[in-house]
């Protein structure tokens, strides 16, 4: 193991890290590439960050990889992006699987093509025992819908309006049993959220990287979780002052 990551270990590591997977496109672009060549170098990617969360002791990795917004890209990227979900799943399934990686989903499976929304939920029930590590795909997911999917549940439930309550509300999100990301990163340097994960970061720490994210490999990552390290994380409350003599 190298120096860089046996130091990160001497300070708690993030149990839950999100990743705005953003720049394949541009990567793709720097190259003289097509659009889906940089989403295809992504998915490659994927695997080394993978990797570098379980030797760093991560528990959780939400990856963002589809928006409810994307269904307005060119067709052809649309498509290309729903092929590579497909043959990502039948190509890395049985080695995740090997490794103790647990696959979830969140977001909506209704609008992906039968044969895909199968393979998705046969990953979810093959590796439901896993416990190393637990992938969270964000495809065909948005915050907002994510939000009000909750509400419409807790409605349906009957539930008076002086008995909401946040835990309620989080209760009903897609990422249900999930412990909230305390550190959300986003590659290729733009500054928001981009409808990703908008209640359960409300007290996330942000890491922006210019890199993109066909480039963010282990060491990117492991920078990623040392600036978080150097965080004074308050959830809104005042810094505690040390003790008195």
């Amino acid at each position: 193991m190298s120096s860089s990551s046996s130091t990160t270990k001497e300070q708690p590591v993030p149990q839950h890290i999100a990743i705005i997977m953003d720049g394949n496109g541009r990567w793709a672009k720097k190259r003289g590439l097509p659009r889906l060549a940089g989403h295809q170098a992504g998915t490659e990617n994927l695997r080394r960050v993978i990797r570098a969360c379980v030797e760093l002791g991560v528990r959780y990795l939400t990856i963002y990889a589809f928006s409810t917004e994307n269904w307005g890209r060119p067709r052809e990227e649309v498509d290309g992006l729903l092929k590579i979900l497909e043959s990502v799943i039948e190509r890395e399934l049985v080695e995740l699987h090997k490794e103790g990686v647990q696959l979830r989903h969140i977001g909506r499976l209704e609008r992906l093509p039968e044969n895909l929304r199968r393979k998705v939920l046969d990953a979810i029930e093959l590796t439901k025992n896993n416990d190393r590590l637990t992938v969270v795909i964000a495809f065909n997911y948005g915050g907002k819908d994510e939000i009000v999917h909750a509400v419409e549940e807790i409605i349906r439930g009957g539930t008076k309006p002086e008995d909401v309550t946040e835990e309620l509300i989080s209760q009903h999100l897609f990422t249900a049993g999930i412990p909230d990301p305390e550190l959300v990163v986003r590659t290729s340097g733009e500054m928001r959220l981009s409808n990703f994960l908008v209640w359960q970061a409300a007290y996330s720490e942000l890491y922006i990287t210019p890199v993109y994210w066909p480039d963010f490999g282990r060491e990117e990552l492991v920078k990623a979780v040392k600036a978080y390290q150097q965080r004074n994380r308050r959830f809104g409350l005042l810094e505690a002052e040390p003790p008195q003599d």
